[in-house]
């Protein structure tokens, strides 16, 4: 059976949730994975306002929608990050507070618990989201990096992140963190790391996004065989290298969308990630849940672009087969 194709809302958060609703559906999706941020879901309320939750799933009921996973990428950035005045740019005005680093740092830990129990009120199994990373900036190892910094690091992740889980192990709710840049896992072996640090609880778990591993060099499919158990939900998006020999894969402080960028981000099935590949991965690691959109490209208008990629997806996913093809041959 196909999986369900959903829409993220985090790139459309200048809209309201009523008409995010009405277009997601108009595009063709089964459904819709919200962000916490915008109007379309409200931590805070949805633990304060009387049925503010029960008002969510009528809006997306009214419009044909199923809901699998909230998101919590922007406060989970504060909860390991150096913050700085970045920071003010993406979080709520109660997170933020009087920007003093440590103050965000633990009221960003206290507001990815407060996710934790908002997704169960809402009948949500999965939040998605980041963690930030406390050692992103040692990436290079230049001044010297010692090891001990390295292990600093994901020691200070494990630290911030076992209480999160413990309320997200008393929801009965799983976090899945998109392995990212800038995140304490950004990678397969940084992922590994993570894993490590936390001693493999099994509330911590993967929001599989091809396109932050493939502009690494990273084959997004040999990620989904290494973490087969650890595939808590799935977004699509694509990417592409253009390296021409002025463009670097470090992206130049050039913003995105900028034609001169070494990469770049780009609507499903018009970069350069095999997609095919990662359906029949999907399939052997007996991954059933929702593949979620996640659309940006800046070179396309994003109505079409939600549209297309939604017909994209469709197109490319396939269940796996019940029984070999030359089963006729067999005694």
């Amino acid at each position: 059976m196909a999986r369900p194709v959903t829409l993220f809302t985090g790139q459309w958060a200048d809209l309201k949730l009523e008409q995010m609703a009405k277009l997601t559906k108009q595009f063709g999706y089964d459904g819709i994975e919200l962000a916490c941020w915008g109007d379309h879901f409200e931590v805070d309320k949805a633990l304060s306002v009387d049925g503010y939750c029960a008002r969510k799933r009528d809006l997306l009921e009214a419009n044909g929608l199923q809901c699998f996973a909230i998101s919590a990428h922007l406060v989970g950035q504060a909860i390991c990050d150096n913050i700085d005045q970045r920071h003010k740019l993406i979080l709520p005005d109660y997170v933020w507070g009087d920007g003093n680093p440590q103050a965000v740092n633990q009221r960003a830990i206290e507001e990815l618990k407060q996710t934790a129990r908002a997704a169960k009120k809402l009948g949500i199994g999965v939040v998605n989201g980041f963690t930030g990373s406390s050692i992103w900036h040692l990436l290079y190892s230049f001044p010297p990096v010692s090891q001990k910094m390295i292990d600093e690091g994901f020691k200070l992740f494990a630290d911030r992140f076992n209480p999160i889980l413990d309320v997200f192990g008393e929801c009965g709710v799983k976090f899945a963190l998109e392995v990212h840049p800038t995140e304490i896992a950004f990678d397969l072996y940084t992922a590994e790391r993570a894993l490590e640090a936390i001693d493999h609880r099994e509330e911590f778990g993967f929001n599989f996004d091809p396109s932050h591993l493939h502009w690494q060099g990273v084959d997004p499919v040999e990620f989904l065989r290494r973490f087969p158990d650890r595939i808590y939900h799935v977004h699509v998006k694509d990417a592409i290298t253009k390296l021409n020999g002025r463009s670097g894969i470090l992206g130049s402080h050039i913003n995105f969308g900028d034609p001169r960028r070494g990469w770049d981000f780009r609507s499903p099935g018009r970069g350069g990630i095999n997609f095919e590949e990662i359906i029949r991965a999907l399939n052997d690691i007996k991954y059933q849940g929702p593949l979620s959109i996640e659309w940006e490209d800046s070179g396309m208008d994003r109505e079409f672009g939600a549209r297309e990629a939604c017909e994209f997806t469709r197109r490319i996913d396939f269940s796996p087969s019940a029984r070999a093809f030359d089963a006729a041959f067999e005694e």
